[in-house]
């Protein structure tokens, strides 16, 4: 049973903003203290708007890849953990870490990604997270975003 409480990663979800670089940050230093293995996880999908046609030679799958490779050289530049595990799936984010959860010990995720309204406090996909995985939740704010939440007199 230890082995396969050992086997069980530290997920984290990655999509290029400021918090899931910091997030990816700090499951790399909880992933060696709780001896887990890293796994960076970012969910690429086609836009609703896209239908059945999609323009040229754009792929999402490509640009998943690429934030996460982007990310994990922000995140680390040449030190990259050893034996970190790059996950990329398609399906909207929320629903792909939520899934991925099961097998996981922990999850950590920024509050506010790509999208949202500036102000909140936790994002849609942090929320969800939050509210529906199997394990435990960690949600990263970073210091960019809680500059701009912050009104003139530096209050939240």
């Amino acid at each position: 049973m230890e082995n396969e409480r050992e086997s069980r990663p530290i997920l984290v979800g990655v999509d290029g903003s400021r918090s899931s670089i910091e997030a990816l940050r700090l499951a790399a230093e909880l992933s060696k203290a709780l001896g887990h293995h890293l796994e960076a996880v970012t969910a690429w999908d086609y836009p609703a708007l896209a239908g059945y046609y999609v323009a040229g030679e754009w792929r999402p799958d490509r640009d998943g890849e690429g934030i996460l490779d982007a990310s994990i050289a922000e995140a680390f530049g040449p030190a990259v953990p050893s034996g970190m595990v790059r996950t990329l799936r398609e399906g909207s984010p929320a629903g792909v870490l939520v899934e991925e959860s099961r097998r996981a010990e922990m999850l950590v995720v920024g509050c506010r990604g790509r999208g949202g309204f500036v102000g909140l406090l936790l994002g849609s996909v942090s929320a969800e997270c939050a509210e529906h995985a199997q394990c435990p939740v960690l949600v990263v704010h970073s210091d960019h975003d809680a500059a701009h939440t912050k009104d003139e007199n530096g209050s939240v």
